[in-house]
């Protein structure tokens, strides 16, 4: 079946270009003409109570792994948290040899374009990351979509890499529901974690490397500045990058 015009034009608009930065700005005008494609885009922050239950801190260096819509800007979230040593741009939940960009958009590999987090849970725990996820970084209500995303590999899914992660998830998602702090139920899964893969290079750091980009300024960028308003003592300034990691 065709994708719908409003799907097909917002992945294009997502695909990066394989051409330097003036081709970006050549195009920019032309995109932003689009826009009206993003009606549902630059969702906004929901303030809400932290999880009633938490991890207990017992090692210096943890994963965790959030699907929320397009990594970009769920990368771009956690990378400007504190305490978060690295945040990995991927897929989870389908098979390895089909975690590649142009199959995953598809949408019938399984996976979800997800984001590994690794993190000090003493700087900052599962139970802050989990509050940043569904707060700042997507809309927990929106059911195989995020904005102008349509498909399932832009759902809503924890992949919990322990029983305590699962059991906190599943907990604060009951929780969230029961003060009915959206108004709709919170649609997304949480899954035992079986293989995170990451993205190719060009995904990773996008938001950073790109602000200017159209699809990062309309849809991603407010997302950053809400985390800065909403939590100012966990935002870092200064975001931890993987290209630097790898250096």
């Amino acid at each position: 079946m065709p994708q719908p015009e409003k799907d097909r034009i917002s992945n294009t608009a997502r695909r990066p270009f394989i051409f330097g930065l003036a081709g970006v700005t050549a195009i920019a005008a032309g995109l932003f003409a689009l826009s009206s494609t993003f009606s549902n885009a630059a969702e906004e922050a929901v303030v809400i109570p932290p999880p009633a239950i938490d991890e207990t801190a017992t090692a210096t260096t943890e994963k965790a792994v959030f699907a929320g819509g397009c990594f970009w800007g769920v990368q771009g979230v956690f990378q400007h948290v504190k305490g978060v040593k690295n945040a990995v741009s991927g897929y989870s939940g389908g098979a390895k040899d089909t975690a590649i960009y142009e199959t995953v958009s598809g949408g019938d590999t399984g996976h979800a374009e997800a984001v590994e987090v690794t993190y000090n849970p003493k700087m900052v725990t599962y139970g802050q990351l989990l509050q940043i996820y569904f707060s700042v970084a997507h809309n927990p209500t929106q059911l195989n979509y995020q904005g102008p995303d349509h498909g399932t590999q832009y759902r809503s899914e924890i992949f919990a890499t322990n029983g305590e992660q699962k059991k906190i998830a599943q907990s604060y998602i009951a929780q969230l529901d029961k003060a009915k702090v959206y108004g709709e139920p919170v649609v997304t899964k949480v899954s035992d974690m079986s293989a995170f893969y990451p993205a190719e290079e060009y995904h990773q750091d996008f938001l950073t490397l790109n602000p200017t980009y159209p699809y990062i300024v309309y849809n991603d960028m407010p997302k950053i500045e809400n985390l800065k308003a909403l939590f100012p003592t966990e935002f870092s300034a200064k975001p931890v990058l993987v290209l630097k990691a790898k250096s």
